[in-house]
């Protein structure tokens, strides 16, 4: 049942995209900020609480309603199911930038692709080269591809009903809206690395069985603890390493600093032409996925 959701899931999303989350989004920030303003007087102990507060009701809630509807009817717990991934998936969240950067860099519209790249990453790119475009591109859509499909995917299966997928991003939103808060956000920031864990290193195993194996496992093993983020990094480094591609590299502000960053890869300069190679990667990627979690489930089963 639970492949039978995901599929489901991410047909739906396909042919009908969210769109924006803007409205739950929302809720969720004011949520988090209300916890803050109530719980952070400094101290770790407050921001346990606080976590627990944000998330045990929804993931026991949802897990609550899940057996609920399993014991009313089976295929009541599927449609929550699918209703819960069609919320907490995104590949198309994503995807559409990245569509629409491929598409104005082989039309040549450079402008454009500087436009649609800062509004992607959140900052100004109109000095962007277009090497450097395609490079930021690639990283944005591997880390975009682990932390909407495959790290949900992952907790999903792993946990029962909706509560493995909602348990995942609400404890990444978290650990992002928490970010500097100090010892209040170290609990956060923590469970968050925990469920990483072995979420990146499952969609590293991901990429380097799909594409270059040997070039995938060397640059895990040999770049991904140089990048700022070393959980980030295994998935950037193993997906650079399977399409056969320099990603990473310093790169030059609009203000002239330059932001020092590890090179990943062993392959060639970024180009147009590996832009098509990242997609050919992500959906073998995700069909690999999918045939293993339906063997995991037949498995199960038997």
């Amino acid at each position: 049942m639970s492949v039978i959701a995901i599929i489901a899931a991410l047909l739906l999303e396909q042919w009908r995209p969210l769109g924006e989350r803007k409205a739950y989004h929302a809720l969720l920030t004011r949520w988090a900020n209300w916890l803050e303003n109530t719980f952070n007087a400094g101290e770790s102990r407050h921001g346990r609480i606080a976590w627990l507060v944000a998330a045990a009701p929804l993931v026991l809630g949802a897990l609550v309603l899940y057996y609920a509807l399993a014991w009313m009817h089976p295929l009541f717990a599927l449609a929550l199911n699918v209703a819960a991934l069609y919320v907490t998936l995104g590949f198309r969240q994503f995807s559409h930038y990245f569509t629409a950067i491929q598409a104005a860099l082989k039309a040549e519209e450079l402008d454009r692709a500087r436009e649609l790249i800062g509004t992607w990453r959140g900052e100004s790119a109109q000095h962007r080269t277009k090497e450097e475009i395609v490079r930021l591109s690639i990283e944005e859509a591997l880390a975009a591809s682990h932390r909407h499909v495959f790290a949900v995917l992952f907790w999903f299966m792993l946990l029962p009903g909706p509560s493995g997928a909602i348990l995942y991003r609400l404890a990444g939103f978290l650990a992002r809206r928490w970010k500097g808060q100090g010892a209040f956000g170290a609990f956060a920031a923590r469970v968050n690395d925990a469920m990483e864990w072995p979420a990146v290193r499952l969609t590293a195993i991901a990429f380097a069985v799909v594409g270059d194996f040997e070039d995938a496992v060397y640059c895990w093993r040999m770049q991904a603890a140089a990048w700022k983020e070393p959980g980030l990094g295994i998935v950037l480094a193993a997906g650079a390493g399977a399409i056969g591609v320099r990603l990473g590299m310093p790169l030059a502000e609009a203000d002239g600093t330059v932001e020092p960053r590890p090179d990943l890869g062993v392959g060639e300069a970024a180009d147009v032409a590996f832009l098509d190679s990242t997609v050919g990667l992500l959906w073998r990627s995700l069909v690999v996925w999918v045939f293993l979690l339906g063997i995991l489930t037949v498995a199960r089963v038997v």
